[in-house]
């Protein structure tokens, strides 16, 4: 049998310590799971448990965002349906995970515990603000792509938002909402006039796109939103967004021409502990819009999440933060602009190849 090599082994190992997470996070929650029983379940030293994560909470938001990315998934029909259709969808996915008796078990607790660890940390409360507001920006586009002609994204916050209440309802009173209920409520939605309207940054104060010329040449990266590989050579734009501006990739979108492939390449100055958090979040989405929107009419944007920071450092982004907002405008295997700072997504977006 040939020896590992030492990336092979580390992920052998990192493996191991997932699983074992698993299990103790599953029968005992969040708080009183040790990180010693699961170096011993998994055959290793404390050590070796923090030379792969760097704290417990880095660890559960590892556990939840691997379960979320394996999960097995549902697929739209073919026929693309109406918008309140595809809402009741979305929503009856997304409730269908969701505890309907008194008693919790194992594997619904670890997510019962994922907003009390995120309200306990400053740091992890604007991220997760900022990657809820990105779901509600996600699926807003696709419901745009089955019926073009008004945003969206209100409608998908007040869905979102209805169904965040129910999670947090099943965890402390299981069975108190009826889902059935839950998902008509959330399909009518799509009648309401919200008076949803896109306005772009107040231009005096973004500063313009810089002309500029220089190689793209990305490393492979994987979209997140769909779960495959992306193709980052295409024409379009690129925007390094750290998770209290990951939001901000809308107006890229909104900016850009048709067809352009917009890219958000999500970014932390804590990428160990916060990076699982952005790979949960849009996991989940990405679950639960298979199973409401066929792929047709998915947004043209992608979601790389850059623990290695190797996709912004193609960009010409080698130092990021949590506050990073920067993107760059590809055409033709180069980049041919770039911005930086607020308002830098709309910026390169709006900028025309010359």
């Amino acid at each position: 049998m040939a020896r590992r090599t030492r990336a092979e082994m580390q992920e052998h190992n990192r493996a191991r310590v997932l699983a074992a997470a698993r299990q103790e996070f599953a029968e005992r929650g969040f708080r009183d799971a040790k990180i010693d029983v699961i170096a011993e379940s998994a055959e290793l030293t404390r050590g070796a448990v923090y030379s792969n994560f760097p704290g417990k909470r880095a660890l559960f938001f590892a556990v939840l965002a691997d379960l979320a990315e394996r999960a097995p998934v549902g697929q739209a029909d073919g026929v693309a349906p109406t918008v309140r259709a595809a809402l009741g969808a979305f929503a009856r996915a997304r409730l269908a995970r969701l505890p309907l008796a008194a008693e919790v078990d194992g594997l619904d607790r670890l997510g019962a515990d994922l907003v009390s660890e995120v309200l306990a940390d400053e740091r992890t409360r604007e991220p997760y603000a900022q990657l809820t507001e990105l779901t509600a920006v996600l699926l807003g586009l696709a419901l745009e792509g089955l019926e073009p002609g008004a945003r969206r994204v209100r409608v998908a916050r007040a869905a979102l938002t209805a169904l965040h209440g129910a999670g947090q309802l099943a965890v402390v009173a299981p069975g108190f909402a009826d889902p059935f209920d839950l998902a008509a409520a959330c399909a009518q939605l799509a009648d309401l006039d919200l008076d949803d309207t896109w306005a772009p940054p107040h231009l005096p104060y973004v500063a313009r796109a810089r002309p500029t010329a220089g190689p793209w040449t990305p490393p492979a990266a994987t979209d997140a939103l769909r779960g495959a590989p992306a193709d980052l050579t295409a024409d379009g734009v690129v925007a390094v967004l750290g998770l209290h501006r990951v939001a901000a990739v809308e107006e890229a979108v909104r900016a850009a021409p048709r067809d352009a492939t917009v890219t958000a390449v999500v970014v932390s100055s804590e990428p160990a502990e916060l990076l699982p958090l952005a790979r949960l979040v849009v996991a989940e989405l990405r679950r639960d819009l298979r199973a409401a929107v066929p792929a047709a009419a998915w947004p043209r944007l992608r979601v790389v999440v850059d623990p290695t920071g190797a996709v912004a450092a193609a960009a010409g982004e080698r130092a990021v933060s949590d506050g990073t907002e920067a993107a760059v405008r590809v055409a033709g295997g180069r980049i041919v602009a770039r911005a930086d700072g607020r308002g830098a997504c709309h910026a390169a977006a709006s900028t025309r190849e010359p």
